[in-house]
Protein backbone atom coordinates (compact mmCIF):
# COMPACT_ATOMS: atom_id res chain seq x y z
CA UNK A 1 0.00 0.00 0.00
CA UNK A 2 0.97 3.63 -0.33
CA UNK A 3 0.62 6.04 2.58
CA UNK A 4 2.21 9.12 4.09
CA UNK A 5 4.02 9.48 7.41
CA UNK A 6 4.06 12.93 8.98
CA UNK A 7 6.60 13.08 11.80
CA UNK A 8 9.88 11.18 11.55
CA UNK A 9 11.03 11.11 15.16
CA UNK A 10 12.22 8.01 17.00
CA UNK A 11 8.90 6.24 16.49
CA UNK A 12 7.71 7.64 13.16
CA UNK A 13 11.03 7.15 11.42
CA UNK A 14 11.40 3.56 12.54
CA UNK A 15 7.83 2.84 11.49
CA UNK A 16 8.59 4.15 8.01
CA UNK A 17 11.56 1.83 7.79
CA UNK A 18 9.58 -1.19 8.99
CA UNK A 19 6.73 -0.47 6.57
CA UNK A 20 9.14 -0.19 3.63
CA UNK A 21 10.72 -3.50 4.63
CA UNK A 22 7.27 -5.02 4.18
CA UNK A 23 6.84 -3.55 0.71
CA UNK A 24 4.75 -0.48 1.47
CA UNK A 25 5.46 2.80 -0.32
CA UNK A 26 5.88 5.90 1.83
CA UNK A 27 5.66 9.64 1.28
CA UNK A 28 7.37 11.27 4.27
CA UNK A 29 7.39 14.72 5.84
CA UNK A 30 9.05 16.25 8.87
CA UNK A 31 10.04 19.75 9.91
CA UNK A 32 13.63 18.45 9.79
CA UNK A 33 14.86 18.34 6.19
CA UNK A 34 17.65 16.08 7.39
CA UNK A 35 15.14 13.50 8.65
CA UNK A 36 13.25 13.61 5.35
CA UNK A 37 16.50 13.14 3.43
CA UNK A 38 17.43 10.16 5.59
CA UNK A 39 14.29 8.19 4.73
CA UNK A 40 14.24 9.39 1.14
CA UNK A 41 17.67 7.80 0.93
CA UNK A 42 16.10 4.52 2.06
CA UNK A 43 13.50 4.64 -0.70
CA UNK A 44 10.68 6.85 0.62
CA UNK A 45 9.41 9.84 -1.33
CA UNK A 46 10.35 13.02 0.49
CA UNK A 47 8.08 16.06 0.73
CA UNK A 48 8.94 19.52 2.04
CA UNK A 49 5.36 20.56 2.88
CA UNK A 50 1.98 18.96 3.55
CA UNK A 51 0.57 19.95 0.16
CA UNK A 52 3.24 17.85 -1.52
CA UNK A 53 2.46 15.00 0.87
CA UNK A 54 -1.16 14.96 -0.26
CA UNK A 55 -0.26 15.45 -3.93
CA UNK A 56 2.08 12.46 -3.74
CA UNK A 57 -0.63 10.02 -2.69
CA UNK A 58 -3.18 8.18 -4.84
CA UNK A 59 -6.84 8.61 -3.91
CA UNK A 60 -8.28 7.49 -1.54
CA UNK A 61 -5.37 8.66 0.60
CA UNK A 62 -3.99 7.35 3.89
CA UNK A 63 -2.05 9.84 6.01
CA UNK A 64 -0.43 8.71 9.26
CA UNK A 65 0.32 11.47 11.78
CA UNK A 66 3.12 10.84 14.30
CA UNK A 67 3.51 14.20 16.04
CA UNK A 68 3.28 15.27 19.71
CA UNK A 69 -0.18 15.21 21.29
CA UNK A 70 -2.29 18.34 21.58
CA UNK A 71 -2.00 21.42 19.40
CA UNK A 72 0.50 19.90 16.91
CA UNK A 73 -2.09 17.28 15.99
CA UNK A 74 -4.86 19.86 15.65
CA UNK A 75 -2.67 22.10 13.50
CA UNK A 76 -1.65 19.21 11.25
CA UNK A 77 -5.27 18.10 10.78
CA UNK A 78 -6.41 21.67 10.13
CA UNK A 79 -3.80 22.02 7.39
CA UNK A 80 -4.57 18.64 5.82
CA UNK A 81 -8.38 18.74 5.87
CA UNK A 82 -8.97 21.23 3.02
CA UNK A 83 -6.63 19.19 0.80
CA UNK A 84 -8.28 15.83 1.49
CA UNK A 85 -11.44 14.35 0.01
CA UNK A 86 -14.29 12.17 1.16
CA UNK A 87 -13.06 8.64 1.82
CA UNK A 88 -9.52 9.66 2.73
CA UNK A 89 -8.14 8.40 6.05
CA UNK A 90 -6.09 10.11 8.73
CA UNK A 91 -4.40 7.87 11.31
CA UNK A 92 -3.15 9.39 14.57
CA UNK A 93 -0.49 7.07 15.98
CA UNK A 94 0.64 9.36 18.79
CA UNK A 95 -0.45 9.49 22.41
CA UNK A 96 -3.43 11.81 22.00
CA UNK A 97 -6.01 12.28 24.73
CA UNK A 98 -9.01 10.16 23.79
CA UNK A 99 -11.39 13.08 24.38
CA UNK A 100 -9.49 15.03 21.70
CA UNK A 101 -9.62 12.02 19.41
CA UNK A 102 -13.40 11.71 19.69
CA UNK A 103 -13.75 15.44 18.97
CA UNK A 104 -11.46 15.26 15.94
CA UNK A 105 -13.26 12.20 14.62
CA UNK A 106 -16.60 14.02 14.73
CA UNK A 107 -15.16 17.08 13.01
CA UNK A 108 -13.57 15.05 10.22
CA UNK A 109 -16.75 13.02 9.75
CA UNK A 110 -18.45 16.24 8.64
CA UNK A 111 -16.08 16.19 5.64
CA UNK A 112 -16.53 12.40 5.30
CA UNK A 113 -12.86 11.89 6.17
CA UNK A 114 -12.20 8.78 8.25
CA UNK A 115 -10.21 9.17 11.47
CA UNK A 116 -8.39 6.20 12.99
CA UNK A 117 -6.62 6.38 16.35
CA UNK A 118 -3.80 3.91 16.77
CA UNK A 119 -2.33 3.55 20.24
CA UNK A 120 1.25 2.49 19.56
CA UNK A 121 3.61 0.74 21.97
CA UNK A 122 7.06 -0.61 21.29
CA UNK A 123 9.40 2.34 21.62
CA UNK A 124 12.75 2.26 19.89
CA UNK A 125 12.60 -1.56 19.78
CA UNK A 126 9.56 -1.61 17.50
CA UNK A 127 11.61 -1.50 14.31
CA UNK A 128 12.93 -5.00 14.87
CA UNK A 129 10.37 -6.50 17.26
CA UNK A 130 7.20 -4.90 15.93
CA UNK A 131 4.71 -2.54 17.55
CA UNK A 132 1.72 -3.37 19.71
CA UNK A 133 -1.17 -1.53 18.04
CA UNK A 134 -4.48 -0.69 19.73
CA UNK A 135 -6.73 0.64 16.96
CA UNK A 136 -9.98 2.61 17.08
CA UNK A 137 -12.10 3.57 14.08
CA UNK A 138 -14.87 2.43 11.76
CA UNK A 139 -14.84 -1.17 10.59
CA UNK A 140 -14.44 -0.16 6.94
CA UNK A 141 -11.54 2.24 7.50
CA UNK A 142 -9.65 -0.10 9.80
CA UNK A 143 -10.13 -3.03 7.42
CA UNK A 144 -8.72 -0.97 4.57
CA UNK A 145 -5.63 -0.10 6.60
CA UNK A 146 -5.14 -3.59 8.01
CA UNK A 147 -2.13 -4.44 5.77
CA UNK A 148 -0.36 -1.44 7.32
CA UNK A 149 -1.14 -2.54 10.87
CA UNK A 150 -0.14 -6.16 10.28
CA UNK A 151 3.17 -5.03 8.77
CA UNK A 152 3.96 -2.91 11.82
CA UNK A 153 2.82 -5.40 14.46
CA UNK A 154 4.24 -8.78 15.45
CA UNK A 155 1.91 -11.78 15.29
CA UNK A 156 -1.19 -11.10 17.45
CA UNK A 157 0.16 -7.60 18.18
CA UNK A 158 -2.63 -5.66 16.51
CA UNK A 159 -6.27 -5.35 17.60
CA UNK A 160 -9.24 -3.28 16.45
CA UNK A 161 -10.59 -2.45 19.91
CA UNK A 162 -13.61 -0.28 19.04
CA UNK A 163 -14.81 3.02 17.50
CA UNK A 164 -12.80 6.20 17.12
CA UNK A 165 -11.23 7.14 20.45
CA UNK A 166 -11.05 3.62 21.84
CA UNK A 167 -7.53 2.98 20.59
CA UNK A 168 -6.14 5.97 22.46
CA UNK A 169 -8.28 5.10 25.48
CA UNK A 170 -6.80 1.60 25.69
CA UNK A 171 -3.28 2.98 25.14
CA UNK A 172 -3.84 5.51 27.93
CA UNK A 173 -4.66 2.77 30.43
CA UNK A 174 -1.76 0.70 29.07
CA UNK A 175 0.60 3.55 29.92
CA UNK A 176 -0.97 3.99 33.35
CA UNK A 177 -0.20 0.33 34.05
CA UNK A 178 3.34 0.96 32.80
CA UNK A 179 3.75 3.71 35.43
CA UNK A 180 2.88 1.24 38.19
CA UNK A 181 5.16 -1.49 36.88
CA UNK A 182 8.12 0.87 36.54
CA UNK A 183 7.60 2.20 40.06
CA UNK A 184 7.46 -1.30 41.55
CA UNK A 185 10.74 -2.29 39.90
CA UNK A 186 12.31 1.01 40.96
CA UNK A 187 11.38 0.54 44.60
CA UNK A 188 12.52 -3.07 44.71
CA UNK A 189 15.90 -2.34 43.19
CA UNK A 190 16.37 0.68 45.44
CA UNK A 191 15.84 -1.51 48.52
CA UNK A 192 18.44 -3.96 47.22
CA UNK A 193 20.85 -1.12 46.40
CA UNK A 194 20.43 0.43 49.88
CA UNK A 195 20.87 -2.80 51.87
CA UNK A 196 23.28 -2.44 54.80
CA UNK A 197 23.24 -6.11 55.75
CA UNK A 198 24.15 -7.14 52.19
CA UNK A 199 25.94 -4.06 50.80
CA UNK A 200 27.48 -5.76 47.77
CA UNK A 201 24.43 -7.20 46.06
CA UNK A 202 24.98 -7.44 42.30
CA UNK A 203 21.90 -5.90 40.68
CA UNK A 204 22.85 -7.11 37.21
CA UNK A 205 23.11 -10.66 38.52
CA UNK A 206 19.84 -10.42 40.43
CA UNK A 207 17.88 -8.86 37.57
CA UNK A 208 19.26 -11.52 35.23
CA UNK A 209 18.29 -14.45 37.47
CA UNK A 210 14.81 -12.97 37.85
CA UNK A 211 14.41 -13.32 34.09
CA UNK A 212 14.53 -17.12 34.34
CA UNK A 213 11.43 -18.70 35.85
CA UNK A 214 10.56 -15.84 38.21
CA UNK A 215 7.03 -14.45 38.42
CA UNK A 216 8.48 -10.91 38.08
CA UNK A 217 10.28 -11.64 34.81
CA UNK A 218 9.31 -9.24 32.03
CA UNK A 219 10.63 -7.20 29.13
CA UNK A 220 10.97 -4.22 31.48
CA UNK A 221 13.11 -6.30 33.82
CA UNK A 222 15.14 -7.50 30.84
CA UNK A 223 15.88 -3.84 30.14
CA UNK A 224 16.95 -3.48 33.79
CA UNK A 225 19.53 -6.21 33.17
CA UNK A 226 20.90 -4.18 30.28
CA UNK A 227 20.92 -0.93 32.27
CA UNK A 228 22.70 -2.49 35.29
CA UNK A 229 25.24 -4.18 33.00
CA UNK A 230 26.27 -0.72 31.80
CA UNK A 231 26.36 0.94 35.22
CA UNK A 232 25.35 -1.03 38.31
CA UNK A 233 24.82 2.11 40.41
CA UNK A 234 23.34 4.20 37.56
CA UNK A 235 25.76 6.89 38.65
CA UNK A 236 25.65 8.73 35.32
CA UNK A 237 21.89 9.37 35.58
CA UNK A 238 19.78 11.85 37.52
CA UNK A 239 16.61 10.55 39.15
CA UNK A 240 14.48 12.97 37.10
CA UNK A 241 11.46 11.29 35.52
CA UNK A 242 9.18 12.97 32.99
CA UNK A 243 5.55 12.13 32.28
CA UNK A 244 4.01 12.51 28.85
CA UNK A 245 0.38 12.84 29.94
CA UNK A 246 -1.15 9.38 29.79
CA UNK A 247 -0.62 8.69 33.50
CA UNK A 248 -2.44 11.90 34.40
CA UNK A 249 -5.30 11.05 32.04
CA UNK A 250 -5.55 7.52 33.46
CA UNK A 251 -5.77 8.86 37.01
CA UNK A 252 -8.40 11.41 35.96
CA UNK A 253 -10.44 8.69 34.24
CA UNK A 254 -10.21 6.55 37.38
CA UNK A 255 -11.53 9.49 39.43
CA UNK A 256 -14.33 10.13 36.93
CA UNK A 257 -15.35 6.46 37.09
CA UNK A 258 -14.95 6.15 40.90
CA UNK A 259 -12.39 3.40 40.33
CA UNK A 260 -9.68 3.16 43.02
CA UNK A 261 -6.26 3.25 41.34
CA UNK A 262 -3.80 3.94 44.18
CA UNK A 263 -0.74 2.33 42.58
CA UNK A 264 -0.99 4.25 39.30
CA UNK A 265 -1.82 7.48 41.16
CA UNK A 266 1.13 7.24 43.54
CA UNK A 267 3.43 6.29 40.67
CA UNK A 268 2.42 9.50 38.91
CA UNK A 269 2.95 11.59 42.04
CA UNK A 270 6.38 10.03 42.55
CA UNK A 271 7.36 11.26 39.10
CA UNK A 272 6.35 14.78 40.13
CA UNK A 273 8.54 14.49 43.24
CA UNK A 274 11.50 13.32 41.15
CA UNK A 275 11.54 16.66 39.37
CA UNK A 276 11.80 18.74 42.54
CA UNK A 277 15.37 19.61 43.57
CA UNK A 278 14.00 20.24 47.06
CA UNK A 279 10.44 19.69 48.29
CA UNK A 280 8.71 22.69 49.85
CA UNK A 281 6.13 20.30 51.28
CA UNK A 282 8.89 18.38 53.06
CA UNK A 283 10.22 21.66 54.45
CA UNK A 284 6.76 22.43 55.85
CA UNK A 285 6.64 19.04 57.57
CA UNK A 286 10.14 19.54 59.01
CA UNK A 287 9.22 23.03 60.25
CA UNK A 288 5.99 21.87 61.91
CA UNK A 289 7.69 18.90 63.61
CA UNK A 290 10.27 21.32 64.96
CA UNK A 291 7.57 23.70 66.16
CA UNK A 292 5.38 21.18 67.97
CA UNK A 293 8.00 18.73 69.20
CA UNK A 294 11.38 20.35 68.95
CA UNK A 295 12.43 17.70 66.45
CA UNK A 296 15.77 18.28 64.72
CA UNK A 297 15.89 19.98 61.35
CA UNK A 298 18.64 20.28 58.76
CA UNK A 299 19.50 23.68 57.33
CA UNK A 300 20.50 24.40 53.74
Amino acid sequence: MQLAMIGLGRMGGNMVERLMRHGHKLVVFDRSAEAVAKYAGMGATGADDLAKVVAGLPSPRIVWIMVPAGDPVDQTIATLTPMLKAGDIIIDGGNSNFHDTIRRGKQLAESKIEYIDCGTSGGIWGLENGYCLMVGGSDAAVKRCEPIFTALAPEKGYAHVGPTGSGHYVKMVHNGIEYGLLQAYAEGYEILHASKIFPKLDLEQISEVWQHGSVVRSWLNELAVTAFSRDASLSALKGWVADSGEGRWTVQEAIDLDVPAPVITLSLLTRFRSRQPDSFGAKVIAALRNEFGGHAVKHS
